[in-house]
């Protein structure tokens, strides 16, 4: 039950009682609660993601798989309950259960799309920098290219060489390229003669 007053609060103030059941309760404290303009932390999400994967993980599994403290799932799980994100329902005098209420799935999938289209922007980027090299190794009529590297920015690189026609040698040739910071570096380096 919820109750009202008007302020200030005098010895004849008429009390309106609304009756709420204790789900209806719920619902609106966690809306009064939610606070749709302050941004997710990641350690919410990742809690947030963890739950959408099973309803019934433990906070010490969660713990163990945020690598934080069992008190720190708590204190998160509390925040994303209190912002309206998650509910907890008990199972059992000891177990409990997680679920994503409509906001917090709102807030899960948001977060998600835009990782999704971060990654793309990123990668078109670095797509785009592979082609600029390509391009200009096909100008001074390079075939072949050592690649320095074997990560997910240098896998770009790879793909467009090959698409291109540029061969990729183990060895280190004249032509050596690596991935620097955010961008892709060309070496060209001298050949020592088989004299020397």
């Amino acid at each position: 039950m919820l109750v009202f007053w008007e302020k200030p609060f005098p010895k004849s103030a008429h009390l309106h009682i609304l009756p709420l059941t204790d789900d209806e309760c719920c619902v609106r404290i966690q809306k009064m609660n939610a606070q749709a303009d302050v941004p997710i932390k990641p350690k919410e999400f990742e809690v947030l993601d963890a739950i959408s994967q099973d309803a019934t993980v433990t906070q010490s599994s969660l713990a163990s798989h945020l690598g934080i403290a069992v008190g720190s799932v708590n204190w998160y799980i509390k925040r994303l309950v209190g912002r309206g994100y998650v509910k907890v329902s008990h199972l059992d005098r000891t177990r409990l259960q997680y679920d994503l209420t409509p906001e917090g799935m709102s807030v899960f999938t948001d977060r998600a799309m835009q990782y999704v289209k971060d990654s793309l922007q990123i990668y078109k980027s670095f797509r785009q920098k592979a082609h600029s090299i390509v391009a200009e190794l096909k100008a001074r009529e390079i075939s072949q290219v050592c690649l320095d590297g074997d990560d997910e920015i240098m896998d770009i690189l790879r793909l467009t060489c090959l698409e291109a026609g540029i061969g990729i040698c183990d060895a280190p040739n004249h032509v050596v390229l690596s991935s620097k910071g955010q961008d892709y570096q060309v070496v060209f380096q001298q050949l020592k003669s088989q004299a020397d």
